[in-house]
């Protein structure tokens, strides 16, 4: 059982169970961080990659800055409409699905897991959530003027049954 550094997993009495982590990802999947830690420090690439402000990429300084709030979050939580596949690649297993938030909008989200098997989760009517890490782009700024960020998943969970139908909602904090 994986637990949440930045989930809570007791949303309005329902029990969320944690299906993704990204420093478990980055513990086996080491040459993600390699290449992302090396296109930041690639100067030769001036408007790729992430920018480092907070720390190289899955590095201790990074997750610090993010356990310190110092790098902005952004928490989504909503019930579950639909389930699918997006994309073109040949994916038999769900990726994404649509989120129904607190303030009644629809958003799509990507399919966060450890375990495969966890997909299988996802299912209409049942409560996700999901925590973004907002890191900074070499490239700057981002098309409104304001800063270019990276959206990085670093947890996502799912209820194991349906959700209450007024139990959802969507926060952030960002600094």
């Amino acid at each position: 059982m994986i637990s949440s550094n930045f989930l809570s997993l007791n949303k309005d009495g329902q029990c969320l169970r944690l299906v993704y982590c990204l420093k478990r990802d980055l513990e086996v999947n080491q040459d993600r961080l390699v290449l992302t830690q090396n296109l930041t420090l690639d100067e030769n690439k001036p408007l790729m990659g992430l920018k480092g402000t907070y720390g190289l990429f899955g590095s201790s300084a990074w997750w610090d800055n993010l356990h310190q709030r110092r790098m902005p979050l952004v928490f989504v939580s909503g019930i579950v409409l639909r389930v699918y596949v997006a994309g073109q690649d040949k994916i038999e297993a769900n990726n994404m699905l649509d989120l129904k938030l607190g303030d009644g909008t629809v958003i799509n989200v990507g399919i966060y897991v450890n375990d495969k098997r966890d997909v299988e989760l996802f299912k209409i009517g049942r409560r996700a959530s999901v925590v973004y890490a907002l890191d900074e782009l070499k490239q700057q700024p981002a098309a409104d003027g304001g800063v270019n960020y990276s959206r990085i998943a670093l947890e996502m969970a799912v209820s194991p049954s349906t959700a209450q139908a007024n139990s959802f909602g969507v926060s952030s904090s960002e600094t």
